[in-house]
């Protein structure tokens, strides 16, 4: 479904620009840590949508660093909102395609990536749109550093069936699965269940939810995945 943009949301954005909203963020990378202000280890949300995941982490883990990353500009709006009065300085919002992530962030320059509930593209000649296609594995571990982690969330139990078999031919280590996560006996703070909005609906609707969590080794060559 195509999103429609609200009229004159730029006006409204624009006030965010610089203090949470990074306007020009290729002009960032590899000089992240100086936008931050420190040395902390800086985690991507790829897909924030409008920020709850990335918030709640933020607001649990002041000596991380969180940058969103999300397409749609207007929904910037209400996060960069929340953010600022939740005074959560250790997070940035930035209007990009993944797709192009490279431009943004230099080589071993992240500690991590989230990926959830992305777009599941479910013809097969529009696998390569998927963020777990092989093609976006190999750009992430080019910007993660050694040992990193990427974890990713789904509903969908096919894009989470092809994207375990992708990050097992990039020779990611998994570290973690789950196939009903809500359902699986995990303490009731336990980060693992920091929820997005889509997630929150999809628990109540009853749907399972499905979770990886790998670590990149940048030693290891990136094998064919599948087409």
């Amino acid at each position: 479904m195509r999103y429609r943009k609200p009229k004159n949301y730029k006006d409204k954005l624009i006030k965010y620009y610089g203090s949470v909203v990074i306007e020009s963020p290729e002009n960032c990378k590899g000089r992240w840590r100086d936008v931050f202000g420190n040395d902390n280890p800086i985690y991507v949300e790829a897909g924030m949508g409008k920020g709850n995941f990335l918030m709640e982490h933020a607001a649990r883990n002041p000596h991380v660093n969180y940058i969103g990353i999300e397409k749609i500009e207007p929904l910037l709006i209400g996060a960069s909102e929340r953010v600022q009065d939740l005074k959560l300085s250790n997070i940035r919002l930035l209007s990009i395609n993944a797709n192009f992530i490279e431009d943004y962030f230099e080589e071993s320059e992240i500690s991590g990536i989230y990926l959830n509930f992305s777009d599941p593209w479910p013809k097969k000649r529009n696998a390569n749109r998927r963020l777990t296609h092989h093609n976006m594995l190999e750009r992430y571990r080019r910007i993660l550093r050694d040992g990193s982690s990427i974890e990713f969330k789904t509903d969908n139990r096919d894009l989470f069936e092809f994207s375990v078999c992708e990050m097992s031919m990039a020779d990611f280590t998994v570290e973690e699965i789950q196939i009903d996560l809500h359902n699986h006996g995990l303490e009731e703070n336990d980060e693992r269940l920091i929820s997005t909005e889509y997630e929150s609906k999809f628990v109540k609707m009853g749907r399972s939810i499905y979770r990886i969590k790998v670590r990149v080794d940048k030693n290891k060559n990136l094998r064919l995945g599948s087409e």
